[in-house]
């Protein structure tokens, strides 16, 4: 799901506006079919491999590492905090175009869905894993949570949409040529758009992603019991919601799914301002070969990196 720009009142700290989600690290119990469904049906790359790892993307950075634990086969909860999904957003039209025109005819099952200001589809990998495809069409529209806390959206000509709508394939479509390949990796420039996280309580966490982590409220609703924060203006990178229950506990330890995810920051010191805040709020941090590893209320994981 999409928000336009909403922002809040202005705190004292701001995380850096170039701040962006970098990865999505999972447990999964097969590996090798996990790694092959990324390959073949969405066309990401393996970057590398080693034992029971594996780190997949667009040829860059990786986009999404995958940890295998064969003895948790199955072991997926419900009503737990954790990943609602993961959003891979595309740099245009076209790209996503391709992207659904693949999963259809590998018979993948997804939602194609216009949230005006995005064009997307919903699936799930072979695990369960929710994931989001998308590219932007602000253009079209916006798509806002206004001050009752009520989600408004209203096409490019004024009228009002639910947000919701099925996407017009034909449309999409149309932007393909009859001689394209279906069977190509995922262009440059894919990256990781934003994470929609199922968290205990919503102000909770939008305590911690915004007034201590420094992101901006995009948009913030009782009544839908969501909220979506952003760093420089973005419609959303973390999206936040107590849908399975508010008070939700998290996942046992046992559970495939979601590690953490990670926060890309442009330089050390934007680091070195939110590790200073962590300690003066009393948060317990790991630091680790790949970052800086904590929890948000939900134990939700968060990995905290500096751009190379």
């Amino acid at each position: 799901m999409s928000t336009q720009t909403q922002t809040s009142e202005p705190t004292e700290f701001s995380i850096h506006p170039a701040a962006r989600p970098g990865l999505i690290a999972l447990t999964v119990s097969n590996l090798d079919k996990q790694i092959a469904f990324y390959q073949q049906a969405l066309g990401f790359h393996l970057h590398w491999r080693e034992d029971k790892r594996a780190g997949l993307g667009a040829g860059g950075e990786d986009l999404l590492q995958l940890v295998e634990e064969p003895d948790l086969a199955g072991k997926r909860y419900q009503r737990t905090t954790g990943l609602y999904h993961f959003a891979i957003v595309f740099p245009n039209r076209r790209e996503l175009a391709l992207a659904v025109a693949r999963l259809f005819a590998l018979k993948v099952r997804n939602y194609p869905t216009d949230h005006i200001m995005t064009k997307t589809t919903y699936l799930d990998d072979p695990e369960g894993n929710g994931i989001e495809l998308y590219a932007e069409s602000a253009e079209d529209g916006s798509f806002v949570i206004d001050k009752n806390g009520d989600f408004v959206t209203r096409r490019a000509d004024g009228s009002l949409s639910d947000g919701r709508e099925p996407l017009d394939l034909d449309a999409l479509f149309s932007l393909l040529q009859a001689d394209d390949r279906l069977d190509l990796p995922l262009p440059e420039g894919t990256r990781l758009g934003h994470v929609h996280l199922h968290v205990r309580d919503v102000q909770e966490a939008v305590d911690f992603y915004h007034g201590l982590l420094g992101f901006d409220v995009m948009g913030q609703s009782s009544t839908f019991q969501a909220a979506f924060v952003s760093a420089g203006g973005y419609h959303h990178h973390i999206g936040l919601n107590a849908w399975k229950g508010v008070g939700a506990p998290p996942p046992p330890a046992d559970a495939l799914g979601m590690r953490y995810f990670s926060v890309r920051l442009p330089d050390t010191q934007s680091l070195t301002l939110i590790k200073e805040r962590l300690a003066a709020a009393g948060i317990a941090v790991n630091q680790t070969a790949d970052g800086v590893l904590l929890q948000d209320p939900s134990k939700n994981g968060v990995l905290l990196v500096v751009d190379r």
